[in-house]
């Protein structure tokens, strides 16, 4: 039950993740396309009405009268109104002069058409898109989708006259070609979350199934090695039950070991019984021997002279360092890879480590 939470819970928190992403994501690239779009479209206005003032302006230039070039210039641009943009040409007291719809012409042009003041103004594609935003937002509220409009975005004077070409762009297909790039992005992010989301459900399932089966192989060889150990713990109590027991029915001379041991406390001689020390170990080429009471003293010997001389039921060499008697042992535990930590009393400043190699020895001497 607890995995199956797991795994919902990680679906929902992918899920509002990408969310979250993909609201600003879906910002940017519809912002990004839609002035791609509309540079493109001002870049051929601007063109558009650039060369249509020249070419007016040259036909003056040649003393055409006015009235056959306007005869020319609408029957040029007549019912051209019907695409993205159109062209219209008014003289400078705002009368329309020329316009591809023909019940326009005469009329004086409006300044809520031009989204420009002057001809000197220059429209930006991020300011005709924030236009396009608040006409849209306008439209919806006034129920006008339907409707289309259109907005001057280029001026350029014709030379030798007092005309004006204008260039016209079609916000509402504007508009609706930026409503169709935003619902595909928003159809792909769709499209592309479901399976993203999917798939990385089934990855996480997929690798938490596999740490699952590695913890519990983990946790299998842990237990074993527990009860190894609880074993290996158990058998150095009844080991050192024996051996105190033997020491006890053993009499005196049987044993070709030594009894004591000749140490050093300063410049004081101190002889110590066998059975009285706890471990013996080196320290900077020293020999220190420690009893069980605590007591701490040097010897002139060295480690392995010593072992040589010890009784290897009772006392065992678990590395370079340190001797160890069986009846200063505490417990036994788990270290490294294969390795074990003795722990004894008195306690050792140095961890006592029986190495992966020593181990099946040391568990042989006791008796596993």
């Amino acid at each position: 039950m607890r995995k199956d939470r797991l795994y919902l819970f990680t679906f929902v928190a992918i899920t509002l993740l990408f969310v979250i992403i993909s609201t600003f994501a879906i910002r940017y690239f519809v912002d990004a396309a839609a002035n791609k779009v509309i540079d493109t479209q001002l870049d051929v206005s601007k063109r558009e009405v650039k060369q249509m003032a020249l070419l007016i302006g040259n036909q003056l230039s040649h003393r055409i009268p006015k009235d056959s070039i306007l005869v020319g210039v609408q029957a040029s641009i007549e019912n051209s109104d019907l695409e993205s943009g159109f062209v219209t040409i008014f003289d400078w007291s705002g009368k329309v002069v020329s316009h591809p719809n023909v019940t326009q012409l005469g009329k004086q042009m409006s300044h809520q058409e031009s989204i420009i003041n002057s001809i000197s103004d220059e429209v930006s594609s991020e300011d005709l898109y924030q236009l396009l935003e608040k006409s849209e937002d306008d439209a919806q509220s006034e129920s006008l989708q339907g409707k289309d409009k259109s907005e001057i975005v280029n001026l350029y004077p014709v030379p030798n006259s007092d005309w004006i070409v204008a260039g016209h762009t079609n916000t509402s297909l504007l508009a609706a070609q930026i409503d169709d790039l935003r619902k595909k992005f928003l159809n792909i992010l769709l499209v592309m979350g479901f399976f993203f989301i999917l798939s990385t459900v089934i990855m996480v399932r997929i690798i938490g199934s596999r740490y699952e089966k590695m913890l519990e192989m983990k946790n299998e060889k842990l237990s074993d090695e527990v009860i190894n150990l609880t074993k290996l713990n158990s058998a150095v109590s009844e080991y050192q039950q024996r051996v105190i027991e033997q020491r006890d029915d053993t009499p005196e001379g049987d044993t070709n070991t030594k009894k004591r041991i000749l140490t050093y406390i300063r410049h004081e001689l101190l002889p110590i019984a066998i059975q009285e020390i706890s471990y013996i170990y080196t320290e900077n080429t020293i020999t220190y021997v420690i009893c069980h009471d605590g007591k701490k003293s040097t010897a002139n010997s060295s480690l392995d002279e010593l072992y040589s001389q010890l009784d290897p039921t009772i006392f065992f060499r678990a590395n370079r360092q340190f001797i160890i008697s069986i009846s200063s042992i505490d417990k036994i535990m788990r270290y490294g890879n294969n390795q074990l930590k003795i722990v004894i009393e008195p306690a050792s400043e140095t961890d006592i480590i029986i190495s992966k190699n020593r181990a099946a020895e040391f568990k042989q001497w006791l008796n596993l």
